[in-house]
């Protein structure tokens, strides 16, 4: 047989299993026996949150954010930007602060998270808390959880010594300035501009601190 001939009926062939192939596929018995690949894939964590363990099954896409408040229903961390720019959903996780928005909930299987709901109650504030009552540090409140969790978490920073960008030295232990503190919360956005409050109350905490 010719050369080209035989190519060309190989061709043929090729594109008529192929054909089938895809009839198949796309037939709904196929599909049916088929496993779906949007099927989301889900896993058993524990988060202790406030104190509290709490057993979730959770799809490994949530985030940290949505488990809070879809699945445990703590609303006081709020969504935001939802892109880890206005730090509105930070809460307290390990020991650090975060954006609950950028954080997978299935990476702190273990941890221990604490939320505005966590740090005082009504009748008995977090002194934190209590500060941007006297100072009027808030006033849609919106990023006022967020602003708290992260304004308790700095604070442990720099009694830590950890350094910031606005650190002339590094290697020294940071110095408690209003410079310091503002660089520090420049994460946590107020979008009724209530910054210089949110400072005083931050300063007033922080001098009442060894």
């Amino acid at each position: 047989m010719n050369p080209a001939r035989r190519e060309a009926l190989a061709l043929g062939r090729d594109m008529l299993v192929g054909g089938a192939a895809a009839c198949w596929v796309g037939s709904p018995s196929a599909r049916a026996a088929s496993p779906r690949r949007d099927a989301p894939v889900m896993r058993k964590l524990t988060l202790r949150v406030n104190g509290a363990a709490q057993a979730l099954e959770l799809d490994t896409r949530t985030t940290l954010l949505d488990a809070l408040r879809e699945h445990l229903h703590l609303t006081g961390t709020k969504k935001g930007c939802d892109h880890g720019q206005c730090g509105a959903c930070t809460v307290i996780a390990g020991g650090r602060r975060i954006n609950a928005c950028l954080s997978l909930a299935v990476m702190h299987d273990g941890d221990e998270v604490t939320t505005i709901e966590g740090l005082g109650k009504p009748g008995h504030l977090h002194p934190m808390q209590a500060a941007f009552v006297r100072h009027d540090a808030y006033q849609c409140g919106y990023c006022t959880p967020g602003q708290i969790c992260s304004s308790v978490a700095m604070l442990e920073e720099l009694r830590h010594g950890i350094p910031s960008h606005a650190a002339a030295d590094v290697a020294a232990a940071p110095a408690w300035t209003p410079d310091e503190l503002r660089e520090r919360m420049s994460g946590n956005i107020c979008r009724c501009g209530a910054y210089s409050n949110i400072i005083e109350a931050i300063t007033e905490v922080a001098g009442a601190q060894p």
